[in-house]
């Protein structure tokens, strides 16, 4: 099917797919005559990536139309449905026409509809950064990928520090490649403590010291996450997603569950044998502190969204959670 939708936040993911597609359809030596990029935010944009794709190659290989950062999924005007649903079905197999966007199609939108029967839909979501064992598998498949040996404990200490930014971990993995000469030797987690930057390590650092009530070792953390150019935002979210962990199995535990599977599957682990850490962790605060964190964190989430100093917002809020959870 020469009709793509790749869509999602994961734009480094996103960006080797669409270089591996290209290689697939273009012919080297004719790419110049056959690769067009459109961006999709003018009114015409979807009409003229319909008009190219619909034009034969020159010379060898296929043709490539890519339509970036398109809306059509989101906004569609009748005439513009209409047009797609007369050209759609007629691209020619020597074509290839790719649409992208970091937002999630609109599933009752009619445009949205007729992608899904002529398109080939791919998402590029980030894992969520309380998600550890995805993110370690994502790890652990990308080393794969590169031919780089890593002990579990290097590629789990690698997965909590570059969390769900895939271009930071290919950057990290592209340095421990430089450091290793030898494919069969193992690199250790000393490793890559040495060579790469923690930053998502830290943000759960931070919780930590939330979490145990040490205010000063929290708010010099947050000044030099974002020393490191941290997003305050992406640190919230780890905040929130650790936290939200620590209070599902909090509560599973004080409603009397003993099965660490069934603790495990709503509070989202996808190995059940994390539990006995995430215990040790929670041991010292009750199921009514971590519940009285929450609705701080989101305060704290909807602060930077609607344009808070980042360091003085994060701080003083940080300073609150310390005061419910060190009670």
């Amino acid at each position: 099917m020469p009709i793509y939708l790749f869509w999602g936040e994961d734009d480094f993911a996103m960006e080797q797919a669409i270089a591996h597609l290209q290689g697939e359809v273009l012919d080297p030596n004719w790419s110049a005559f056959n690769n067009e990029t459109i961006a999709g935010d003018r009114a015409e944009a979807m009409i003229e990536a319909l008009n190219q794709a619909m034009t034969p190659p020159f010379g060898m290989g296929g043709r490539f139309v890519w339509l970036a950062n398109t809306t059509v999924c989101q906004q569609c005007s009748e005439s513009l449905l209409k047009e797609l649903q007369r050209t759609l079905p007629q691209i020619p197999p020597q074509s290839t026409l790719l649409l992208t966007s970091p937002k999630k199609p609109d599933g009752r939108a009619k445009s949205t509809k007729l992608l899904q029967k002529h398109a080939q839909i791919r998402e590029f979501g980030l894992i969520p950064p309380w998600k550890t064992d995805e993110l370690i598998n994502n790890v652990r498949r990308a080393a794969q990928g590169l031919k780089l040996n890593l002990t579990p404990a290097a590629v789990e200490l690698l997965a909590t520090s570059v969390g769900n930014q895939t271009r930071q971990l290919y950057s990290e993995l592209a340095k421990l490649q430089l450091f290793c000469n030898d494919p069969s030797q193992a690199i250790d987690a000393d490793v890559v403590a040495q060579l790469t930057i923690a930053n998502t390590q830290n943000s759960l650092q931070l919780a930590a010291a939330i979490r145990d009530g040490k205010t000063s070792a929290a708010v010099g953390l947050v000044a030099e996450l974002l020393h490191l150019n941290e997003p305050a935002l992406r640190i919230v979210a780890t905040l929130i997603g650790q936290f939200r962990t620590w209070t599902l199995i909090k509560v599973m535990i004080d409603s009397g569950e003993r099965d660490d599977s069934a603790i495990a599957k709503v509070a989202e682990l996808g190995n059940p044998k994390r539990l006995y850490f995430l215990r040790k962790e929670i041991a010292g605060i009750t199921t009514g502190q971590l519940l009285q964190a929450l609705p701080v964190l989101l305060e704290l989430e909807l602060g930077l969204k609607r344009g808070a100093d980042p360091l003085e917002w994060l701080q003083m809020k940080v300073v609150e959670l310390c005061g419910i959870c060190g009670r």
